[in-house]
């Protein structure tokens, strides 16, 4: 995508609220076997998410050299749609990382960095900062009080999570959207072709997730935002502006409207008004509970079900991780060798394509090849508009083998 349509899509949302932002950022490693969930909060912790194979480790017998980020730079690129400034930060796990990990983004801004590419880490945006030398301390998604960010942040937070050489051969990438431990921003993830990946249909790489009222376009199961004019976005259609202000469960708002006077709250009520913008923690970040974070007991997906947190979070943000064992519906693996931008309130509305390509999105990322089926596919509206919208659980047997065969290598140690 253009730095000219970057522009132009930056410009239109610079009528909107400005935010009042808190958050919490999110860790999950989510695995098809077995599930772990690492609180980010936890101190002097790099965050515990999907370590890459050993670089010196051989594949199928075969040693490879691990190439460098001067010799293939990837981009990673940061734009701030939101209406208040914001300070992205950026936690690498294995690979080459960014030229900065934590930065002031004004509204409408973009920051274009770039990445090595077995790059493996996270975005998310901080709120509320206040910035001098080289410390800020953030409202929401604080890094231990330093700009530059050498950690994961606080929770709540939205978080955009890339492995860039995941699977068996460390040619595929794996990311996601997640928010097992909450949501702060409406973030969305921009795929920047390469040579080799140019053909891939940008309605099956583009997700979003946007659960702040006022950041809606109407309800239509359709779109072209961030894709184009051949290629028809799916989305999710049943939420608007005004229901979407209560998704967050009541307990779980990280910072709840004051009580009406001297009163005791009735619970729930949602007869008080919410902020514009209300982060929210996740059933796991608020409780650290086995049940919630699918830890200890329950550890196993036929016990650790989905609590009223991650359904709510899975109708607002369908292609988003919602609770540990998410992920059929909200993991994506492409081929290795393109970009990525980052939009922190993106336009339209959340995205619902691993509902609805996700048959296409397992055999492309087992094969590696878009084929003429896929493309036409892609290119039917009328495909998009039979599928239910609902989010369920994607049960391609590619999907699940190419799942299990990465996490299995990518398993933490």
């Amino acid at each position: 995508m253009s730095r000219d349509s970057r522009s132009r899509r930056t410009a239109a949302s610079s009528g909107r609220k400005p935010l009042f932002a808190a958050a919490l950022l999110l860790l999950s490693e989510a695995q098809v076997a077995r599930a772990v969930v690492y609180p980010s909060f936890h101190e002097l912790f790099k965050f515990d998410y999907l370590h890459p194979r050993p670089e010196a480790a051989p594949i199928d017998g075969v040693s490879r050299r691990t190439v460098s980020k001067r010799e293939n730079p990837i981009p990673l690129i940061v734009t701030n749609n939101c209406g208040d400034t914001i300070w992205p930060g950026i936690a690498t796990q294995a690979g080459d990382g960014p030229e900065s990990s934590g930065f002031e983004l004004g509204p409408g801004e973009t920051r274009d960095l770039t990445v090595g590419p077995t790059w493996n880490g996270r975005v998310w945006g901080r709120t509320n900062c206040t910035v001098s030398n080289e410390t800020a301390t953030c409202l929401t998604g604080d890094c231990f009080g330093l700009l530059e960010c050498d950690y994961s942040g606080a929770a709540p937070a939205t978080l955009a999570e890339f492995n860039l050489a995941g699977g068996q051969t460390g040619l595929q990438t794996f990311y996601d959207i997640s928010l097992v431990d909450g949501y702060n921003l409406p973030l969305g993830v921009v795929y920047q072709p390469a040579s080799n990946t140019s053909d891939i249909p940008p309605n099956f790489v583009n997700a979003a997730c946007i659960a702040t009222p006022g950041y809606l376009m109407s309800p239509n199961r359709t779109g072209y935002y961030y894709t184009n004019s051949s290629y028809p976005m799916p989305y999710e259609d049943t939420q608007t502006n005004a229901g979407i202000t209560n998704w967050c469960p009541w307990d779980l708002q990280a910072f709840p409207p004051d009580k009406p006077g001297d009163g005791i709250y009735p619970y729930p009520d949602d007869q008080i008004e919410r902020p514009t913008f209300d982060p929210c923690k996740s059933a796991c970040a608020a409780t650290n509970a086995a049940s919630d974070c699918c830890t200890g007991d329950y550890n196993d997906p036929t016990k650790c079900k989905r609590n009223l947190y991650a359904k709510n979070a899975k109708a607002v943000c369908p292609d988003a991780y919602s609770f540990a064992y998410d992920d059929q519906t909200s993991t994506f693996i492409i081929p290795s060798g393109g970009g990525w931008e980052v939009v922190f309130c993106p336009e339209g509305r959340s995205t619902n394509i691993l509902e609805t390509y996700g048959d296409q999105i397992s055999a492309l990322a087992a094969g590696g090849v878009v084929t003429e089926e896929m493309t036409q596919i892609a290119m039917n509206i009328s495909y998009i508009e039979s599928i239910s919208g609902t989010p369920a659980v994607l049960a391609s047997p590619v999907l699940l083998v190419a799942l299990a065969s990465a996490l299995a290598i990518l398993a933490i140690l």
